[in-house]
């Protein structure tokens, strides 16, 4: 993406007397630009750095005092009396120009607001793993020993963050300009304009879905100690690393010297510029492993955050540090043998704060490491114990992640099987086949390191025989009596499978549940081979909706109608509607009848789902089949045949290869097409 150039209408400097008012207004107002600094700033950045770059961002703000411009207006500003349309004088005067809506304030947010944004535009040419160019910049204030850290907030701040964090700056500084500065629509829409945001007002409609269903508890997250610079903890970085330079400082001074005059003659054309190193210094923490977090073992049943945060390190080879300095070098920088995979939304950036271990070990013949970074990321390093294969590094998506979809992770993959590390909280494992609804779970050996046996993958091609399952059951420390399915879909997190029940007459919709009753374990059996479409998307959990049941014409038999939906890590889904005809078999595939990429029908944001079908009669003759969800009351087809029907199901004769468009009536009056 090129650099989008500033306009220059709105960055034109104030004169002497608009440079004092603007610093008055920056001392007066200091923690609040701050803390819009440090909202807008890319999270991938820590929250250390991130911290430092806020305040830098408005230290930097204000021009020399010196400077002199003509007066421009300031966008986001109301317009002041006595000015012409669409003009403002530049910050100057006394008083009110300094308070957050006089112009001096604003012309200083503007500035902050250009430069925090500007950490997350990066040139065509710059390479897409490095932090953008303003981020590499030196900064002032510089901290050397200590992390800073705002104060820790609850769940609901965390989530905000997270949510923060997978959109782009430009949503951020809308969601911020809003909640923290009070800008209605229209003037955050100019202000992001002026400072070069391409589509202004895309980024205001994704900032207002950030905040639903309650904006007033996202602002007063925002406003909370989660989300401010100015009042931080501290905890050293790096002691135990500098104690041991101290102890060296005098021979290793010696040879620097000597090594240091050797090094300018022989590589002064290759040695890293001051940026990269100012860049590898705040790595470093990050890439040691004495700075590794682990999580105490019994905190998984002492929290209420049980998701990857709450894993143990586990593994014979925690302790290796040399393993796990290999595992951080990689991820900071992987050389070219080594092979990286990533899921779909999921980057490859350093860490940039120390991550979590949750695994070092041997398994299948490699050493293997696992990291979580906190956030949204789990990451599998592995190693060859011997021969000459490659290395891995394979990235995935975990944010928000619970008891069910944080409950396992592959940490080997070999031939036709895989090795899973399960979490703390699961008390007892089976496998079973989704196609063999009628069989009962095989108990899983799991080792005291929590890494089962080998469990049979599902087939990727030919013939599906199989699918293999793991059927898990929580502690009672988290909660009673939970059995839950889990598959392999090619990624690092297996994807939760649940089942949504046919709905009942005049009862309220009904919620998905886990797909471990008979009905549940019937409906995947005719659906499971369908789950192959979907294997290395990044899926993170697939519900078969049961919406609709229809008497067929000839006969009376019974059909049903399924919505499979798979919703990723990273928010969109994807749904295939199928349909269960008669069959000879509880393992007859089912017809999928519509596919649809990045929607949202069949969740609990699309409630209303019609589709249609051709059949054929045991007669021979063929029909158009059509059905709905609860809330319709009407369908009606038109095209090559015509015909209406009451309630949520329809069917009528027609040829085989009959163009046909369906259309529903819902119970509030909606009109309702069928999904293709």
């Amino acid at each position: 993406m090129p650099i989008h150039q500033p306009q220059q209408q709105t960055d034109a400097l104030p004169d002497r007397t608009g440079v004092q008012q603007a610093e008055a207004a920056l001392v007066e107002h200091y923690p609040r630009l701050v803390r819009l600094a440090y909202v807008v700033l890319p999270p991938a950045l820590g929250r250390h750095r991130r911290v430092l770059a806020a305040h830098a961002v408005v230290q930097r703000a204000l021009p020399a005092a010196g400077s002199r411009a003509r007066g421009q207006r300031v966008p986001g500003q109301s317009r002041r009396s006595g000015a012409p349309e669409g003009v403002e004088r530049a910050p100057g005067g006394s008083g009110p120009d300094r308070g957050p809506s006089g112009p001096a304030y604003g012309w200083m947010r503007l500035r902050v607001l250009r430069t925090a944004l500007a950490y997350e535009r990066r040139p065509r040419w710059w390479p897409g793993r490095l932090p953008a160019p303003a981020a590499l910049r030196p900064a002032v204030p510089v901290v050397w020993g200590l992390r800073l850290f705002p104060r820790a907030g609850g769940v609901d701040e965390l989530a905000l963050d997270r949510a923060l964090s997978t959109v782009p700056g430009a949503v951020r500084a809308a969601f911020a300009l809003q909640l923290l500065e009070g800008l209605d629509e229209s003037g955050v829409r100019e202000l992001l304009a002026a400072v070069a945001v391409a589509d202004p007002a895309d980024a205001v409609r994704r900032a207002a879905r950030l905040g639903r269903p309650d904006p007033a508890g996202a602002q007063t997250m925002l406003r909370s100690g989660e989300f401010d610079p100015c009042t931080v903890q501290t905890r050293p970085s790096d002691l135990l690393r500098r104690r041991h330079r101290v102890r060296a400082a005098a021979v290793a001074a010696a040879l620097c010297v000597v090594a240091g005059g050797l090094a300018v003659a022989a590589d002064a054309g290759t040695r890293p510029s001051g940026d990269d190193r100012d860049r590898a210094g705040a790595a470093a923490p990050a890439l040691d492993p004495a700075g590794l977090l682990r999580t105490a073992a019994e905190r998984w049943a002492d929290t209420s955050r049980v998701d990857f945060t709450a894993w143990p390190a586990r593994g014979g080879r925690t302790g290796d540090g040399e393993l796990l300095g290999r595992a951080l070098r990689t991820w900071s920088g992987p050389p070219g043998t080594v092979r990286v995979s990533t899921t779909p939304g999921t980057v490859a950036v350093p860490p940039a704060q120390p991550p979590r271990l949750l695994f070092a070990g041997e398994v299948d013949g490699a050493a293997v490491v696992l990291f979580h970074d906190g956030g949204v990321r789990v990451v599998r390093y592995a190693e060859p114990l011997s021969g000459s294969g490659r290395a891995a590094l394979d990235f995935a998506r975990v944010d928000d992640a619970d008891v069910t979809s944080g409950a396992a992770v592959v940490v080997s993959r070999t031939g036709d099987s895989a090795r899973f590390l399960l979490a703390p909280w699961i008390a007892g494992s089976t496998t079973r086949d989704l196609l063999a609804p009628n069989t009962p779970g095989r108990p899983l050996e799991v080792g005291r390191d929590g890494v089962t046996a080998p469990v049979p993958r599902p087939a990727a091609g030919g013939a599906c025989d199989s699918w293999p399952v793991l059927q898990l059951r929580s502690s009672g420390k988290i909660v009673e009596k939970h059995a839950f399915l889990v598959t392999d879909l090619g990624d690092l997190a297996p994807a939760h499978l649940t089942y949504t029940p046919k709905p009942g007459r005049g009862a309220p919709a009904r919620q998905p549940r886990e797909a471990t009753g008979t009905e549940a374990l019937l409906a995947w059996a005719r659906t499971a081979c369908s789950l192959r479409t979907l294997s290395g998307s990044g899926v993170r959990a697939v519900n078969n909706w049961a919406f609709a049941e229809q008497k067929l014409p000839e006969g009376g038999a019974s059909a049903g109608w399924l919505c499979t939906r798979a919703d990723t890590w990273r928010g969109p889904g994807r749904v295939l509607v199928q349909f269960l005809g008669p069959a000879g078999s509880p393992t007859d595939p089912a017809a999928v009848v519509a596919d649809r990429d990045d929607t949202a029908l069949c969740s609990r944001f699309g409630q209303h789902v019609l589709a249609g079908t051709h059949w054929k009669a045991a007669s021979g003759r063929w029909y158009v089949l059509a059905a709905g969800s609860r809330a319709v009351t009407r369908i009606e087809a038109t095209g090559t045949v015509r015909g209406a029907a009451g309630g949520p199901t329809f069917a009528v004769r027609a040829p085989r290869d009959a163009d046909v468009e369906l259309t529903a009536s819902l119970r509030g009056g909606e009109k309702l097409a069928a999904v293709r």
